[in-house]
């Protein structure tokens, strides 16, 4: 299936989203955002599909939200429907996505590069939140995703203070893992998910739920929830393998589920 305003695909078990609207650097309208829910339905369903790129057409990740289309759209609806999903979406998958981006990630697009497990930004990439020179307030999650990243006090400041925060800077801040050259985010972000695809699957969805869920939880809770985890882990083929290859000195090769 094609989507007018995404492009999917599926190549050796990667997974690549892109945003499809560069005349408008990749700013969400109603088409979109449908477009995008699906996608993402997709590849958490899709047997071929180990790790997700999520990406932008052109110069730009996403630039936010069309302007031209909020006036047709329930904010509501809007925010705590379609984007809560969305973000869940990502959240929620088993598989480890990664977020490549090259030039700005505005607005909401910040929001889903924020939620992506990992990011591999350009050097002229930047995480833009100028909602507050228009009198709004940051959405998409992005004030959770500050606050447990920086703490109150510097998300408070980059909020109020719409503060452009250049890949360098994010790369400080602990908001991405990886800063390469200009155009070649993708690719890096592409290597990355071929090395991925050698781990245990069952590791590494485990250990993302895990890390979402000790957000939320106690130290005591998330003892729990590890040992939960891993007494699924232990039942598992890709344990056994593992073991097997450890103890035969060869390369181990996982089967996930």
């Amino acid at each position: 299936m094609e989507y007018p305003t995404v492009n999917y695909s599926v190549s050796g078990g990667i997974a690549t989203i892109e945003l499809n609207r560069p005349e408008v650097l990749n700013a969400f309208n109603n088409e979109l955002r449908t477009n995008l829910q699906h996608a993402l339905q997709r590849v958490a369903e899709d047997p071929e599909a180990g790790v997700v790129l999520l990406t932008g057409a052109g110069k730009g990740f996403c630039s936010g939200a069309d302007l031209s289309t909020l006036g047709t759209l329930s904010v509501v609806e809007n925010l705590v429907v379609n984007y809560k999903n969305m973000i869940g979406q990502i959240s929620r998958m088993d598989k480890p996505v990664i977020a490549a981006i090259e030039g700005a990630a505005a607005g909401i697009g910040a929001a889903f590069a924020l939620a992506a497990d990992l990011s591999v930004m350009a050097e002229d990439a930047a995480l833009v939140q100028a909602f507050s020179n228009i009198g709004l307030v940051p959405d998409g999650g992005i004030c959770w995703h500050l606050v447990q990243e920086l703490g109150y006090k510097r998300a408070y400041q980059l909020i109020i203070e719409a503060e452009r925060l250049p890949a360098a800077r994010c790369l400080e801040l602990g908001l991405t893992n990886r800063v390469v050259a200009k155009g070649e985010a993708l690719d890096e972000a592409r290597a990355w998910a071929g090395r991925l695809l050698q781990r245990p699957p069952l590791s590494l969805a485990f250990s993302k739920q895990v890390l979402r869920d000790a957000v939320d939880l106690s130290l005591d809770q998330t003892v729990i929830r590890e040992a939960e985890y891993q007494h699924r882990a232990i039942g598992s083929e890709d344990f056994r393998e593992g073991v097997a290859a450890f103890r035969e000195k060869r390369k181990p090769v996982f089967r996930g589920y």
